[in-house]
């Protein structure tokens, strides 16, 4: 089957969902009535002692055997030609790069540009690259029939086409750690015109925009434990952190990170989910913080060099 002709994978998996639905509805129908007729006809009451003599039916046991095997060769054929839709992406699919951590998302597209939301254009299969810096995660859209295990070291991939704007909520389908219930984000899909204005924002023009980051620091007491001049305080100082190489605990093992943007912003509303190491987790969580303040403390960093 050609892939383009579909509107999107949500057009491939819906029908064989139905097929298969629809046989196995028919099945159980098919022998609980049966199953309900024998049960009425054979009753004790009516048959205290056995009158049939027959051994065996060679029809019935050919016909028992050949259409169940149908059923389920049937059952193959349409969920392998469905797979195979979903494993063979149309051309000109925009790229996007997915990366999982423990526990968000980050989203990278040819640009550079980077966003923690998955931004697409609607219409226009996206071919999403996955990629896990730490576990095992899932990258999950249920309304587009996509799902996918995001495997540390192994390459991987999903497409879907997104026909009508709106948002989509992206899960992470497989346990990652104590936040995993926290790796949620969404899909925006938005026009073309809207997509392509999103798309060629400079990350000074988008991130954080009207917002001081060092004023913010200030306000929220982040400057009360984080220095600005590499001295030691109660926290990491933020001087040199972005794009520094951070020892830390995650998930009771010490590991060495690069403090990216995705780090920043992971530390920033979890920060119990990676601990440097030599400090104590005392940093409070700010799950509800918005995201531009978030944007702007991670420009705010990233300017400490």
């Amino acid at each position: 089957m050609n892939t383009q002709q579909l509107l999107s994978t949500t057009a491939a998996i819906d029908p064989l969902f139905m097929y298969i639905f629809g046989a196995c509805l028919l099945l159980l129908l098919g022998i609980t009535l049966v199953m309900l007729f024998f049960v009425f006809r054979y009753h004790r009451s009516r048959a205290p002692q056995p009158t049939s003599q027959v051994e065996g039916n060679l029809w019935l046991e050919i016909i028992w055997i050949v259409l169940p095997s149908l059923l389920v060769l049937a059952m193959f054929w349409y969920g392998w030609k469905e797979y195979l839709v979903l494993r063979s992406v149309p051309q000109g699919a925009l790229p996007v790069t997915a990366t999982a951590r423990m526990w968000s998302w980050e989203f990278t597209y040819a640009n550079g540009k980077s966003s923690p939301k998955l931004y697409v254009p609607i219409g226009k299969p996206v071919r999403v690259e996955l990629v896990s810096k730490d576990v095992i995660h899932g990258f999950f859209l249920p309304a587009f029939r996509v799902k996918r295990d995001v495997v540390p070291g192994m390459a991987n991939y999903v497409w879907f086409v997104a026909t009508q704007s709106g948002s989509y909520d992206l899960f992470c389908s497989q346990y990652c750690g104590t936040q995993h219930s926290a790796m949620v984000t969404t899909v925006e899909a938005v026009s073309e015109e809207q997509f392509a204005v999103w798309l060629n924002q400079t990350k000074t023009g988008n991130a954080g925009a009207g917002v001081d980051g060092r004023k913010l620091a200030t306000e929220k007491g982040c400057l009360g434990c984080h220095s600005l001049d590499g001295s030691s305080a109660v926290g990491p100082t933020f001087k040199g952190l972005f794009a520094s190489q951070v020892k830390v605990m995650k998930e009771g093992k010490p590991l060495v990170v690069t403090a990216d943007e995705a780090y920043l912003r992971e530390s920033i509303r979890l920060p119990g989910a990676t601990i440097v190491d030599g400090f104590p987790p005392i940093m409070p969580g700010n799950p509800d913080l918005p995201e531009e303040e978030v944007l702007a403390l991670v420009e705010f960093i990233k300017g400490l060099k």
